[in-house]
């Protein structure tokens, strides 16, 4: 087993994943492990520091979820966000209630403490709390740091070892100094040194790869033209050679012309890719499905009845390789540490057959996507195919609500199509971290020239994010709005009215399915 310099044991937090997220940002490598695994396998990792995740849970209600005694006789660093404060408070006997007045959002934040947690930290700030339940008389040996105004205990320390309490949250980018406190923790306290750059990774993850795959083995790669499976094709063609066969399914649910420009980039990057058409496949499927869940897994399922029918021209093929990463793992609820409650699975991780056969090979599971993109960078691949909007793994599947038709498909192609186009026209898709139209199975009464139409509906949807965990919508220029709506009527047929999502995620998710 390797050893990792940071380890977060999480209790529960859906954006667990974004502490992590932060500290890869600071060029180091951690890993999520649940909070009640073997403490010998921590022991063994020798970490040079761990942190604490927040949960669901209140430390009075449920006496399982409790820090593991290992973490304070490693000798390292301890940092407890929310719920690991309380819990680190509560087991060493300090005293954890539930507040008669929660706290949610921001709070101002004063310290007068040369901690060295708070280096180059102004002495008031404002974090980002989420609690119902606080710290209400500390622990033996424990200090208080800093304080809000309903948390007279928002920060504590223990008197002779590094262990610290911080009742909001850092990793959430509405803290203000939240990277900075993190920064000081991970370099300062823990003295771990950077070292989780691009070109490490690339080397880590050849390596894994010559690990699991033998000299006389092949992988098969669905390769969807998204920024992960293409980096992945590029990482694996370096490492396996011949022995990489990528094969490229058109489901009939990609972008509108979508075909040839993918398969004018893998000719572009060297790929050898045998293209599947297979659209008839996937509609017949999904034919009366309605369900989004159902209609993810459906897709997954022929993905892989395709694979089956195009592998069995290639000898020796033992593993299907995917570009799943760490996102796609976290919204299933595919994390090892299973606490997070599933949003919505995807199809390569929760819609796979239980029959695969093939082995699968994930060398991106842990990678966050501007960890993929770097990735690609260090690789070689073309800024523009690294900068390429996420496209989901169903497909306009889940574009479109509800049943899929023919119809719809084109409809939807079109009018994304547009909505891109001026994006790009006008300098905003860079600015975009996703941007695209959703097809609405409703009607609406319009009025072109003399006549009364009544047609579907067109939403578009565009997000700015740093982690895909949390997003804002773009605020895009009412002209360039207009322009969009003015065109997709115009254009389209069968279409009445146009539409723009200002929801941010939470409460929404990215995609409307």
């Amino acid at each position: 087993m390797k050893l990792i310099p940071l380890i977060i044991l999480d209790f529960g937090s859906q954006y667990t994943e974004l502490i992590a997220r932060r500290v890869r940002e600071l060029k180091i490598y951690c890993e999520v492990w649940p909070f009640d695994v073997a403490a010998q396998k921590i022991i063994t990792a020798q970490p040079q520091g761990i942190i604490l995740s927040g949960s669901h849970e209140s430390v009075y209600d449920n006496e399982e979820f409790r820090i593991p005694e290992c973490v304070f006789t490693l000798g390292v660093p301890v940092l407890g966000i929310c719920y690991g404060m309380q819990a680190m408070a509560h087991q060493y006997g300090g005293k954890v209630t539930a507040h008669h007045k929660k706290e949610f959002g921001l709070a101002h934040l004063e310290h007068a403490s040369a901690d060295p947690l708070f280096k180059d930290i102004s002495k008031k700030s404002r974090v980002w709390m989420s609690h119902g339940d606080q710290v209400t008389a500390l622990a033996e040996n424990f200090i208080t740091l800093a304080a809000s105004e309903n948390t007279p205990h928002a920060v504590m320390r223990h008197r002779d070892q590094p262990w610290y309490g911080v009742q909001f949250h850092p990793e959430v980018t509405h803290t203000e100094f939240g990277a900075t406190l993190l920064r000081n923790f991970v370099y300062d306290i823990c003295q771990i040194k950077p070292h989780w750059t691009a070109e490490h990774i690339v080397d880590e993850l050849s390596q894994f790869v010559r690990q699991e795959v033998a000299a006389d083995e092949h992988v098969l790669l669905g390769l969807s033209g998204g920024v992960d499976s293409l980096v992945l094709a590029v990482l694996l063609q370096r490492v396996l050679g011949a022995r990489l066969q990528c094969v490229f399914v058109d489901t009939g649910l990609l972008r509108y012309l979508e075909v040839p420009q993918l398969l004018e980039n893998f000719k572009q990057l060297g790929l050898q890719v045998t293209h599947v058409a297979a659209a008839s496949k996937f509609l017949t499927a999904l034919e009366g499905v309605s369900d989004p869940e159902q209609k993810r897994k459906i897709v997954g399922r022929v993905f892989i009845e395709v694979f089956n029918e195009a592998s069995a021209k290639y000898e020796a093929i033992k593993f299907l390789a995917q570009g799943t990463i760490y996102s796609d793992v976290i919204e299933s609820a595919g994390a090892h540490t299973g606490k997070a409650k599933v949003i919505k699975s995807h199809h390569n991780v929760g819609g796979l057959p239980p029959n695969l056969p093939f082995k699968l090979l994930e060398p991106l599971r842990k990678l966050f996507k501007d960890e993929v993109r770097n990735l690609g960078r260090a690789l070689g691949i073309p800024e523009h195919l690294i900068m390429r909007h996420p496209f989901p793994g169903a497909g306009l599947a889940v574009r479109i609500l509800g049943e899929i038709k023919a119809e719809y498909i084109m409809i939807l192609q079109r009018a994304d199509h547009i909505f891109l186009e001026v994006l790009l026209a006008q300098g905003w898709y860079e600015r975009c971290s996703q941007a695209f139209a959703v097809f609405l199975p409703v009607k609406s009464v319009g009025v072109m020239g003399d006549g009364r139409k009544y047609d579907y509906v067109i939403a578009l949807r565009a997000v700015a994010t740093i982690d895909f965990m949390t997003a804002t919508s773009v605020r895009l220029p009412y002209e360039l709005l207009e322009e969009v709506a003015h065109r997709i009527v115009n254009e389209v047929p069968h279409v009445s009215r146009v539409v723009y999502d200002i929801t941010g995620k939470p409460p929404a998710t990215i995609e409307w399915e």
